[in-house]
């Protein structure tokens, strides 16, 4: 059983492939599965109507005065 069940979302992946409905699997913080999920979860989230990029994180922190703060953007 997986931790987290998204259903029903429209699925952009990044590949430049066309956004699809699916399903996407969540077990210990890791994505364990992304198209149709026949499995069952402890939380099960309705994303119908919703955009979901699976693995996409943005770091863009909408301000770009951090860098001269701190060079590093640690």
């Amino acid at each position: 059983m997986n931790d987290i069940l998204i259903k029903n979302a429209t699925i952009v992946d990044g590949t430049g492939a066309s956004p699809r409905r699916g399903d996407v699997t969540v077990e210990n913080g890791r994505i364990t599965g992304v198209g149709t999920a026949n499995e069952t979860a402890a939380r099960v989230i309705d994303a119908d109507g919703l955009c979901l990029a699976p693995g996409f994180i943005d770091m863009h922190g909408h301000t770009d005065e951090a860098l001269l703060i701190n060079p590093t953007a640690e």
